[in-house]
C-alpha cells in the first residue's frame, strides 16, 4: 500500500511539475542578453532593433516579435521540462531550459545563450 501511495505521489509531483513550467512560460518575454561561445552578442546590430519579444500562448502558439515584425508558429515543451521546440513555418529549434522562473527565462542552442525578461503588456 505505501508503494502505491508513493507512485501515486510522484506521479502528481511529475504532471504538477510539468503544468507549472508550462504555465510560467506563458507570457510575452524580451530578449535581454545574448552570449555566444563566451562573448555577448549586440542584440541591434543582429536584429535591427532592441525590440525582441517571444510570445508564448496557452495553446500552443508562439509569436515571434521583431521590431514591428510579426511570425507566428507553435511551441512544445518536452516531456522532462529540460527543452523547448519552437516551430516556425517548416524551420523547428529546439532549445534547452537553463532556467525559468516567473521573471527570467534562460535557454541555450547552438546559437548561443539567451536571456529573456518576462514583460507585462
Amino acid at each position: 500500500m505505501k508503494k502505491i501511495i508513493l507512485i501515486s505521489m510522484v506521479l502528481f509531483w511529475a504532471f504538477s511539475a510539468q503544468a507549472q513550467t508550462e504555465e510560467l512560460l506563458i507570457g510575452k518575454w524580451k530578449l535581454e542578453k545574448w552570449t555566444k561561445k563566451g562573448e555577448e552578442q549586440d542584440i541591434v546590430s543582429k536584429f535591427k532593433t532592441d525590440e525582441v519579444y517571444q510570445v508564448f500562448e496557452g495553446d500552443a502558439k508562439f509569436k515571434s516579435l521583431i521590431g514591428d515584425k510579426e511570425t507566428k508558429g507553435s511551441w512544445k515543451l518536452s516531456k522532462d521540462e529540460k527543452s523547448l521546440t519552437i516551430s516556425v513555418m517548416v524551420v523547428k529549434a529546439k532549445f534547452d531550459i537553463e532556467y525559468i522562473d516567473d521573471k527570467k527565462r534562460v535557454i541555450s542552442s547552438k546559437q548561443g545563450t539567451f536571456e529573456y525578461k518576462k514583460v507585462e503588456d
